[in-house]
């Protein structure tokens, strides 16, 4: 079985990469990125390292070549994916792949206000319509969002702001995410089927704030502010409105529009979802976010105290 990785040089993408290492043989990957010399230490271990471009449909066609399966993970356009998601699915016909896994979002609904949500909604929709079997992955966000993120700044400042109200969300780590894709991708009996993938349980933000100062020993003041107030502060970060490429701002890789309306879906209650599917797919439990937040008490003491860490 072989099988297809795109942006196998993100993070995400290099840890899908390390799963399948352990359970298929390398000949049998094929790596697709814009830049794939970042994957030479992936080519050295006999993976098949192409490139590919998800705005150059012809490039990605060329290099799904020989795969049956897919790992289509979304690109870091938010609010502009559909047109590259949308040459990566027809790149994938033309090719010959017979399943692609997609790394979607929760709460996928019309009236979701969420940035993201049109593009995942969107390529979900492409996907049904494409004739190859597809897997949704509807992952939840990521608990590392806020201890590498979110949590830094707070911790920093002294100060976390946000708009989500008392909305709720099950965090979940990237790592268990992409057990999840591995599990995915190396088993049967999961075509044309929606899996939520999220933590054990629904944290508000203010929750996150207290789990944080408690492991890192620093009081973070928690203010609740409107969405407009939100997009102030990040328009004083530098912070852009509209996805940029490979731009971070104070460890933000994503634009105020994804973030604000983000935090106005789960204010809504668009993103308080909770499942078991990650168990049925990989057979354990997935990390709480306190787990998590404690593996990562190092950095996050750091944060709080720059002065110590020096």
């Amino acid at each position: 079985m072989t099988i297809a990785v795109t942006g196998a040089s993100g993070n995400y993408g290099a840890a899908a990469v390390r799963g399948l290492l352990e359970q298929v043989p390398s000949e049998d990957l094929i790596l697709i990125s814009r830049s794939p010399a970042r994957l030479g230490h992936f080519a050295e271990l006999g993976c098949q390292v192409r490139r590919g471009d998800f705005d150059d449909r012809a490039s990605m066609a060329e290099a799904l070549r020989g795969a049956e399966r897919m790992l289509l993970i979304s690109t870091g356009r938010v609010g502009k994916r559909l047109p590259q998601h949308g040459n990566a699915i027809a790149a994938a016909v033309e090719a010959g792949v017979r399943h692609i896994v997609y790394t979607s979002f929760v709460g996928i609904a019309d009236d979701n206000p969420a940035l993201v949500i049109r593009d995942h909604g969107g390529t979900e929709a492409m996907l049904r319509e494409s004739g190859v079997a597809w897997t949704a992955l509807r992952d939840s966000q990521y608990a590392d969002a806020m201890t590498d993120v979110a949590g830094p700044l707070a911790l920093s400042t002294g100060i976390w702001r946000s708009s989500t109200g008392e909305g709720r969300i099950a965090f979940v780590t990237r790592e268990d995410c992409v057990a999840a894709a591995v599990a995915a991708l190396t088993s049967d009996g999961h075509e044309n089927r929606v899996y939520n993938i999220t933590g054990p349980e629904l944290l508000r933000f203010q929750d996150v704030a207290e789990i944080l100062s408690n492991i890192a020993g620093k009081p973070i003041a928690y203010e609740s502010v409107s969405s407009d107030e939100m997009y102030a502060m990040f328009d004083a970060m530098g912070v852009p409105r509209e996805a940029v490429d490979d731009l971070v701002v104070e460890r933000f890789a994503w634009s105020s529009e994804d973030m604000v309306s983000f935090e106005a879906a789960i204010r809504a209650g668009f993103f308080a979802v909770i499942s078991n599917d990650f168990e049925q797919l990989t057979g354990r439990e997935p990390e709480s976010f306190r787990h998590f937040a404690e593996r990562r008490q190092d950095m996050l003491r750091s944060a709080a105290f720059p002065a110590e860490a020096a």
